[in-house]
């Protein structure tokens, strides 16, 4: 074993590593090295916290997904001690670097003091759920109805499916590509769609898809969407397939991506997963590889590699970020929990954050994490969530 690699995790576990000590051991983590010694390093602890009778704020659950969270990450297939709620805030910590939840630049005298005791809110996660509006204007709340067909037009069925997928089959015929459909998501919702093709599209929070109930139009596959989507495009030489959103058109023939389009962030964001895609606005194009980004301001398209897990976070059930904007996070966590983010002006627009945390928590325990930062504090009163420095 690699008694230095041992050293900087315990340096990390009695808080007295470093800014770059903190992200070693974060990239060390991350990318699945040295198993066996943060292995000795959570066993040692582990020991240590069983004989000296202290007990743990945590619950049976809560000690199960970290060490949940450990095992997912960890790649040496090793199985984890699991520890029942016998266990210091020590531990946890330990255990919530390795599940991602930790968040750099902390400082050495943080305290372990949660949110503000005037914080008697909260806030459950999202949950599936969506509005399809038809043709006709009838609104279909997707959550509320029962499995199997919900309308029929012009020869394309519209069903729910028993795993809640909203699924597009052209039946016969010619169909009518102005029956024009609109899939919308609110806050806190998030919804997935079987285009007529077969192709996939999984809406985030606070978005719309609006596409002809036939998908087809003029030759090509063409959808409209506000807010964030991923794709998994059907490949088809014949009929490309078109993302339309303010200012930019994003052109494929079969392919993942991801397109962030909300109308509060400064650009929109284009990510290539796998394929190849064309992103134009205007007379500007660029042609993405995978694992790049296109950012598109309205004035020019930059590209740029970036990590894709910081991307489809969303999509897996996550907040995934790793080293970007805090008020950015902030804004993914406003429109999965519906609620109104003040800040107060003693916080800087500097701030950046790192770190990984399930969407299935209620929102004072993702507030909590963050709060680990030392870099801000939260307040919860109703559906406001108030920010000091």
């Amino acid at each position: 074993m690699d008694r230095q690699i041992i050293t900087l995790f315990q340096k990390y576990i009695n808080e007295q590593c470093t800014q770059g000590e903190l992200e070693e051991v974060f990239a060390i983590l991350k990318n699945g090295l040295y198993p066996l010694e943060w292995q000795k390093v959570i066993d040692d602890e582990a020991e240590d916290v069983l004989s000296s009778g202290k007990e743990s704020k945590l619950s049976v659950q809560e000690v199960n997904d970290i060490y949940a969270g450990i095992a997912a990450r960890l790649k040496s297939g090793k199985q984890i001690q699991k520890l029942w709620p016998r266990i210091v805030a020590v531990a946890a910590a330990v255990a919530l670097i390795v599940s991602g939840v930790y968040f750099f630049n902390y400082r050495n005298d943080q305290t372990d003091a949660g949110l503000s005791s005037a914080s008697i809110h909260d806030a459950k996660p999202g949950k599936v759920g969506a509005t399809l509006t038809l043709a006709d204007g009838k609104k279909i709340r997707l959550d509320d109805v029962a499995n199997g067909e919900l309308a029929s037009e012009a020869g394309v069925s519209i069903s729910k499916s028993a795993d809640g997928q909203l699924v597009y089959e052209i039946k016969a015929g010619k169909a009518d590509p102005a029956r024009i459909n609109t899939l919308s998501t609110a806050k806190g919702e998030t919804y997935k769609v079987r285009l007529p093709d077969g192709s996939l599209v999984y809406l985030n929070a606070a978005s719309s898809l609006t596409y002809a109930a036939s998908l087809n139009e003029r030759g090509k596959r063409i959808v409209k969407l506000s807010g964030e989507g991923y794709f998994e495009i059907a490949k088809d030489k014949v009929h490309p397939f078109v993302v339309k959103t303010a200012g930019q058109e994003v052109e494929v023939l079969g392919t993942h991506f991801n397109v962030n389009a909300y109308s509060d962030e400064v650009a929109v964001k284009t990510t290539l997963l796998e394929g190849a895609v064309q992103v134009s606005s205007g007379t500007v194009r660029q042609v993405l590889k995978p694992g790049f980004q296109a950012v598109n301001d309205g004035r020019s398209i930059r590209t740029a590699k970036v990590n894709t897990e910081d991307v489809v976070d969303w999509k897996e059930g996550d907040f995934y970020f790793e080293n970007v904007d805090f008020r950015s996070v902030m804004r993914k966590i406003s429109r999965w929990y519906d609620v109104e983010l003040v800040y107060d002006s003693s916080v800087p627009n500097t701030i950046k954050s790192n770190g990984v945390i399930s969407r299935n928590n209620d929102l004072s325990a993702v507030l909590k994490l963050i709060e680990r930062s030392g870099q801000v504090h939260f307040r919860i009163e109703g559906k406001k969530v108030f920010i000091t420095k």
